[in-house]
């Protein structure tokens, strides 16, 4: 069997960060470290992190006075911040830049007076942290329908952001509905739109031209590894998602001559490595990387944990 590996796959910049920023502070300032909420969306990540020190915990009211706590990758609302702040919490923010980025752009636009209107997941930790950051009216639209039946206060003095883990094209529609619906309204530049989404997009894409089934390592918590599932789905080659290699199933392989792997970006290579170990079960395998956009992103470390 051949199997093709996706490039780019796995962690992002802003994934790389929030982990590393765990893993500083637990040296520097040893166990136990308290984190709000799963620092990123994947179990084996959460669980190592867990097993050497941290504690995530849903609310700032179950870390002890004192503890050091970080806010995870996804980003928080203000009044998690001022929950933290009132209590005098030493704060360290994981929060990938991308997604500050985006909370900078709807503040700004509140300022000028705009409603603000946010295309995500409801109920994903990103869009609850997002929401919670800006002053004003924000309304969450999912699909192009949700577009259809919006109904806003100032149709005249709208704003529109995106949830990071969604790429060009899984906004392209919306955003051209909101356009059609509300011809003044203003966005960010789609190049805004998180790069490592898009390139891990367009690389399912590639492979699904080259393989007969597709697996794709992640949680399924994580926003963007269900979406690469969905892609291949859609593409017409049947596409699983896995947290490892134990969930590997013989059935899917049978009359399969040529598997493409990718991971999400909140997935350890490791993982990925393990995969290819355990696709050994069913036969020999001959790995070939495919070619695809380079990453080169690194976001600078908080001063809590940096070494300058």
């Amino acid at each position: 069997m051949k199997v093709v590996l996706a490039q780019p796959r796995g962690f992002c910049a802003g994934v790389e960060r929030a982990i590393e920023i765990v893993e500083r502070a637990l040296v520097k300032f040893g166990p136990p470290i308290y984190v709000r909420h799963e620092i990123v969306h994947n179990r084996h990540v959460v669980e190592d992190l867990r097993a050497r020190g941290a504690v995530f915990v849903d609310e700032i009211s179950e870390v002890p006075d004192g503890a050091i706590t970080v806010f995870s990758a996804h980003g928080v609302a203000r009044v998690v911040q001022k929950a933290a702040a009132d209590r005098n919490l030493p704060v360290i923010d994981a929060t990938c830049p991308l997604v500050a980025k985006v909370h900078s752009e709807g503040r700004r636009y509140a300022g000028q007076g705009r409603e603000i209107i946010l295309i995500g997941h409801a109920g994903h930790a990103e869009v609850e942290g997002t929401i919670g950051q800006i002053d004003g009216q924000v309304y969450l639209v999912q699909t192009v329908e949700d577009v259809a039946t919006l109904t806003v206060e100032k149709p005249d003095m709208l704003s529109y952001i995106t949830q990071t883990t969604l790429s060009v094209d899984d906004t392209r529609g919306i955003i051209a509905a909101l356009i059609a619906r509300f011809p003044t309204i203003t966005g960010p530049d789609v190049r805004d739109i998180c790069y490592a989404t898009q390139n891990r997009q367009e690389a399912v894409r590639h492979l699904a031209e080259q393989v007969e089934l597709i697996l794709v390592v992640g949680s399924r918590n994580s926003s963007n590894s269900n979406r690469l599932r969905e892609i291949g789905a859609e593409l017409g080659r049947p596409s699983y998602l896995i947290d490892d290699a134990g969930h590997l199933e013989a059935a899917w392989f049978e009359g399969i001559t040529t598997v493409g792997v990718t991971a999400g970006a909140s997935a350890p290579e490791v993982l990925v490595r393990g995969v290819l170990e355990g696709l050994k079960r069913f036969g020999s395998i001959e790995v070939e990387m495919l070619a695809g956009t380079p990453e080169d992103v690194r976001f600078k470390l908080p001063s809590e944990v940096s070494d300058d």
